[in-house]
């Protein structure tokens, strides 16, 4: 049987519905106790008796924006009256100066991207008190600055490949015969030449396709080439996570039993999971917000998750948000999260311009 929608919270709910609604949500998130009509009139700025409020809190669970644990206790919002509160009802803020100063100075310090990766992921737990995530670019997708070999002794060679964005990729190979010193920094210079620019799947691609051409065989600079980079260039496709600050949210009161720490622990022990879902979210635009029931991870826990996509020069290279109970201050976290991913991108392409 097909339920019959609801209409739009928009379309039927008064001014005065809307502030009560407003101030459930709000109070809920402060005090993570369901919130009853006495403590609404308390605020004395509806002008209207408890039961009235009563009556709309009511209403307002009967088009699903809040919920009743219990039939004793007051309101709590739900999925639903979350989203409609950071669309419609959420007093817009800005990241604060000293916040911003904070970002700034960290990710604009420079520096290698993983490096920056890990700074944004701990920065981000520290401001906003929940667990800040970043998801890594893969290797695979990112664009080829430079290629660097380096003899170590005998057939054991070190290559560097250093990524547009600013990511450095140290990997040991070993050759099938001792290669000098001024050999490897000719193939360094002719690598570096022909393919800065594309990525690391296009190279190899690319490389596959010189192979089985009669040049390869009696171009002996193009052979070892050939053969040093068909090791330095596989690499895996997968990208990496970066978790911070999950003491940050032991101590609330969403993860007071050992059971939903548990949960929690095995979530970040098992990250295929979270990858795929900031996978996923990496072609969007702008912050995205998934509370409870939007997605699996989300569910689990009965969790939210604030993330947006960075990148450099328009193409996105990765995720990065907070994850946290679905009582979190969204008026903060949603312009801290969209902060620090132009603020992320910005010191990407900083990289970019950067020699090495």
């Amino acid at each position: 049987m097909t339920m019959p929608e609801r209409p739009s919270p928009e379309s039927i709910l008064s001014p005065r519905d809307r502030e009560i609604l407003r101030d459930v949500i709000s109070t809920f998130i402060v005090t993570g106790e369901p919130v009853s009509s006495r403590s609404v009139a308390k605020h004395r700025r509806h002008g209207v008796s408890s039961a009235t409020i009563r009556n709309v809190m009511a209403d307002l669970e009967d088009l699903g924006l809040l919920s009743q644990p219990h039939t004793s206790a007051g309101r709590v919002p739900t999925e639903e009256g979350y989203h409609y509160y950071i669309d419609s009802l959420m007093p817009n803020r800005r990241v604060s100066e000293r916040e911003r100063a904070v970002i700034d100075a960290e990710l604009g310090a420079g520096g290698e991207g993983d490096r920056l990766m890990t700074a944004a992921g701990q920065l981000l737990s520290d401001l906003s008190h929940q667990i800040g995530i970043v998801l890594t670019p893969s290797i695979a997708e990112t664009e080829l600055k430079s290629i660097s070999f380096v003899q170590l002794s005998g057939r054991k060679v070190l290559c560097i490949v250093v990524s547009s964005s600013g990511f450095i990729d140290n990997k040991l190979i070993e050759t099938s015969a001792e290669i000098s010193a001024d050999e490897l920094v000719r193939i360094s210079n002719y690598l570096t030449e022909h393919y800065a620019g594309l990525t690391v799947r296009q190279i190899r691609d690319k490389l596959i396709a010189l192979m089985a051409q009669e040049r390869a065989r009696v171009d002996q600079l193009l052979a070892s080439a050939i053969e040093l980079s068909r090791s330095a260039f596989d690499v895996e496709e997968g990208r990496d996570l970066v978790v911070q600050g999950t003491n940050s949210v032991l101590g609330l009161p969403e993860l007071a039993s050992l059971e939903r720490v548990q949960r929690l622990l095995d979530t970040f022990a098992d990250r295929a999971g979270l990858v795929q879902l900031l996978n996923q979210l990496m072609s969007g635009r702008g912050v995205r917000v998934l509370i409870g029931e939007d997605s699996d991870l989300t569910a689990e826990l009965d969790f939210s998750l604030v993330a947006t996509s960075y990148g450099v020069a328009g193409k996105p290279l990765g995720t990065l948000g907070v994850f946290g109970p679905k009582r979190m201050p969204y008026q903060r976290m949603i312009p801290l999260v969209n902060y620090f991913g132009e603020r992320l991108s910005r010191a990407l392409e900083n990289a970019y311009s950067e020699p090495y």
